[in-house]
């Protein structure tokens, strides 16, 4: 049994190695990639996997589970009313609009008025993964159209779980309900009345909004001050399989309890290192998913059916898109962004296949009409990265006003331009000093204790270990202009420079120095300005002492500058020579030699100045 289960594991992991690469290399996107490898090595095909694929997707549907934990992080609710223009606008009559007209069309088609609402909402949605990865991917995520986009990708996210609550309440006598062990259907529960399974929903939500304020951020303090990286993985990990077993048992999605989670623990100090933690898992599991989707397409059945499977496609992209189209015109699109943005959601989305489970579950939908719609979201997928080649390469360059960067701030993400990993003596002074001067930070540290201690003066602290890469873009770093590293940990401070030298090169690094060997290894790591802690505080110390040795203070002020500068520019030729000891020592004495004299020399010339003074100031006193 286990050799089948890593024979199943090899054949999955290498269909996307292979696959995936080459549909990134031609523009296509991962997601595509996973769902075209799932299509090759499925049953229609090479036959490598076969009936436990059913099993699979129902492991791998977790990833669409944890991608709705990580969109309830991300939904800060100042942001959102920032944007509550284009999401319950653009976004809300996109959803709405595009529910009726398809709903309208099934029923004419001879559909239940019940069965044709389902139908209109499912198809209404678009794919969050693959419109997101693909305008990040082409550097259209900042223009005009893209921000239109994200902005209804982020309405239909949320509309997914009004959808989930209305569906129990679409059930119909004449279709059985099919079981579904990821949505909740064990086989065994006594099935609930519609309204019933209604109330039982605002009771969970409400479960969960308290138990997520008032019970998971203080279990997570508890476990940040243990300072276990895997432990506070396993806790967030425990979180989310808690809720879907909860939501599981009660019959509901658990998709809906990880959404509301997350959004609770949005605005906590947690949020960047849940996301960071959480992101990877996410990322295989829904590689695995699309994976499982494009192997589960019944290829009998577009071969049996091409003509209605094809038309359905078709008219699927063209109903989207013409509605896009003229939504696009009436939030004032120009023609180039509104085919972009038209283009980029004229098609079905991942969770299509959520709400086509738990519409077979709640008895909506028939088999036949649910696996047909899953063929035809399956298809338009496919067909999106080929809409977006040929605007990209065909439409775009003949359109003058072709899509720019926006200055539309509808949608203003408020990314800040600095961050500041550690919030301690040192970090606090940097962080104070730039915004005074009108520069916002985003603020990291890995001690629960410091971080509840600033809170309380109104300082909002992010809790993560700055020194992942994972956490850093979590934190803004590609979009950021300057990482100030102050953290007083010598080997995770230079990990953090090391991490972000290379996955984030754009990025300019100032770092904080214990000593002078940390310094040299931060200088190693490529950072890009280095500041000894003590060096500074000491430097002005010894400045003191010489005034009061009979020094004036403009003389101990230019002796103390002087031997900064000397320092600092022996710091770089030393560094030069480190690890080789004898030389090291050689070019330390020359160095204090070499300052001994510009001291000398500048003494001798204060002095000399000072007399000058001095007798300039009697010859002036005798002429009077």
């Amino acid at each position: 049994m286990f050799a089948e289960v890593f024979q199943q594991a090899f054949f999955y992991l290498a269909a996307a190695v292979l696959v995936v690469p080459l549909a990134r290399r031609f523009g296509l996107g991962s997601a595509l990639g996973y769902l075209l490898a799932g299509v090759v090595i499925g049953p229609n095909l090479l036959g490598l996997v076969g009936q436990e694929g059913q099993d699979v997707m129902h492991f791998a549907e977790f990833g669409v589970v944890l991608m709705l934990f990580l969109i309830g992080l991300e939904l800060d609710p100042a942001a959102l009313w920032r944007m509550r223009v284009p999401i319950l606008g653009l976004g809300g009559l996109q959803v709405v609009l595009t529910t009726a007209v398809i709903a309208l069309l099934a029923a004419a088609a001879g559909l239940a008025w019940q069965s044709a609402v389902a139908m209109g909402m499912i198809l209404a949605l678009s794919s969050t993964a693959i419109v997101l990865q693909t305008l990040d991917e082409k550097g259209w995520k900042r223009t005009r159209a893209g921000r239109k986009a994200f902005s209804v990708l982020l309405f239909q996210d949320i509309a997914v779980i009004p959808a989930l609550a209305i569906l129990p309440f679409l059930a119909l006598p004449g279709i059985e309900a099919v079981t579904d062990a990821m949505h909740g259907a064990d086989g065994h529960a006594p099935a609930l009345a519609g309204w019933l399974k209604g109330s039982l929903i605002l009771l969970v939500v409400i479960g969960i909004v308290l138990a997520g304020r008032y019970l998971a951020r203080p279990v997570f303090r508890y476990i940040a001050e243990t300072r276990s990286q895997e432990v506070f993985i396993a806790t967030a990990l425990l979180l989310i399989v808690g809720i879907t077993l909860a939501m599981t048992a009660v019959g509901l999605s658990p998709a809906l309890g990880t959404f509301l989670a997350g959004v609770v623990l949005a605005e906590s100090e947690f949020r960047h290192e849940l996301e960071s933690n959480i992101e990877p898992f996410k990322g295989l599991l829904l590689g695995l998913f699309f994976i499982a989707v494009g192997a589960g397409i019944d290829l009998r059945m577009v071969a049996s059916q091409p003509v209605l499977i094809l038309s359905l496609v078709v008219a699927l992209i063209g109903v989207k898109f013409l509605i896009l189209m003229l939504l696009g015109r009436i939030f004032r699109l120009h023609l180039a962004d509104n085919l972009m943005f038209s283009f980029a959601l004229a098609q079905g989305g991942e969770f299509a296949f959520l709400l086509v489970s738990f519409a077979l579950q709640n008895a909506v939908l028939g088999s036949d009409i649910a696996n047909l719609l899953i063929v035809v979201v399956v298809l338009s997928m496919i067909a999106t990265p080929l809409l977006l080649i040929l605007y990209e390469r065909v439409i775009q360059p003949r359109l003058v006003d072709s899509a720019s960067p926006s200055a539309d701030e509808e949608i203003d993400d408020h990314d800040n331009p600095v961050i500041i990993a550690g919030y301690g003596r040192f970090g606090q002074v940097v962080s104070r000093l730039l915004k005074a001067s009108g520069f916002e930070s985003t603020l990291l540290d890995h001690d629960i204790g410091q971080i509840e201690l600033t809170g309380r003066f109104g300082n909002k602290v992010f809790y993560g270990d700055a020194s992942r890469s994972e956490l850093l873009r979590a934190a803004g770093a590609e979009n950021a202009r300057l990482l100030v590293v102050a953290i007083d940990d010598k080997e995770k401070a230079v990990n953090m420079v090391l991490a972000a030298r290379m996955h984030f090169p754009n990025l300019k690094v100032l770092a904080r120095a214990i000593d002078r060997r940390h310094a040299y290894e931060l200088i190693k790591a490529g950072a890009d300005v280095i500041r000894r802690e003590t060096f500074g505080s000491a430097l002005m110390l010894g400045g003191e002492a010489l005034y009061l040795l009979g020094f004036s203070k403009e003389r101990a002020r230019r002796h103390s500058e002087t031997f900064r500068h000397h320092d600092e520019e022996s710091l770089r030729k030393l560094y030069a020579v480190w690890g080789d000891d004898h030389a090291y020592g050689l070019v330390i004495r020359q160095n204090l030699e070499d300052l001994k004299a510009v001291l000398k020399d500048d003494q001798m010339a204060a002095e000399a100045q000072e007399r000058k003074d001095s007798s300039a100031e009697r010859d002036g006193q005798g002429v009077v």
